[in-house]
């Protein structure tokens, strides 16, 4: 576990991305070892895994709990409703339909326009509440080819936000470069076991919403690409520990 001594804490207000799944959750640790004051966004869009959001207080006050200086430094929750996007999507993170492969060579769980959104709405928010600094799990390591996920994506929407509402909107993804099994060792740099349990046993990531049976690697269907990748950082991490 990083000591606090580690990271000199900037007085920056942070907002993180915060699904309730182990990315976001991740990220969210990372950001509360850097910045005096970090709140949260949630967005609820119709997904089929909405389970992911009855996480979110409990993970929250177990966060707290995790060490003292996060509790001092976590802020507001905030969750907005964006039934939008399942409205305007037809995918299968919005409705009843099998995931498979779609003819442009992304999978259907792929809802077009939707970390563009949420990005764009965080900024509104962070606007508001003087939060310049913006954190999302977005990865292009360990994806599934989503064009919203990348590095340049990612960077284009910084400038756009900054000249759209004349602010200085930094985006900051810390998993932009690294796959899952750095993931979870990035967990437990952060918050130790205490942190990789929490996320093993209290985060969901899987697409379908299956909380039924506890893997090694937390709760979830098992076949889906969610879980699977999952899964396959869960051994990777463990490997390495071991190794």
């Amino acid at each position: 576990m990083m000591k606090p001594s580690d990271i000199n804490i900037s007085a920056e207000h942070a907002l993180v991305l915060f699904s309730g799944g182990q990315d976001s959750t991740t990220c969210l640790a990372w950001a509360l070892e850097r910045y005096a004051h970090v709140e949260t966004l949630g967005f609820s869009y119709g997904q089929r895994h909405a389970i992911e959001l009855s996480m979110r207080p409990a993970l929250l006050e177990k966060m707290r709990a995790i060490q003292p200086a996060w509790s001092s430094r976590l802020g507001e929750d905030h969750l907005l409703d964006l039934g939008l996007i399942s409205q305007i999507s037809n995918t299968a993170l919005t409705s009843e339909i099998a995931i498979e492969m779609q003819a442009n060579g992304l999978p259907n769980t792929f809802v077009p326009g939707r970390n563009l959104m949420f990005m764009m709405v965080a900024a509104t928010l962070a606007y508001r509440r003087n939060l310049k600094v913006l954190v999302g799990g977005m990865c292009e390591t360990d994806f599934s080819g989503y064009p919203d996920c990348r590095d340049d994506t990612m960077k284009a929407l910084q400038v756009a936000l900054n000249l759209g509402m004349a602010s200085q909107f930094r985006l900051e993804t810390p998993l932009m470069w690294i796959n899952k099994a750095q993931t979870w060792a990035l967990a437990e740099q952060l918050g130790g076991k205490a942190l990789t349990e929490l996320i093993r046993e209290h985060t969901h990531t899987c697409y379908l919403g299956e909380r039924g049976q506890l893997h090694d690697w937390g709760y979830g269907c098992g076949a889906c690409p969610a879980c699977q990748l999952r899964a396959q950082g869960f051994a990777q991490f463990r490997e390495s520990q071991n190794a």
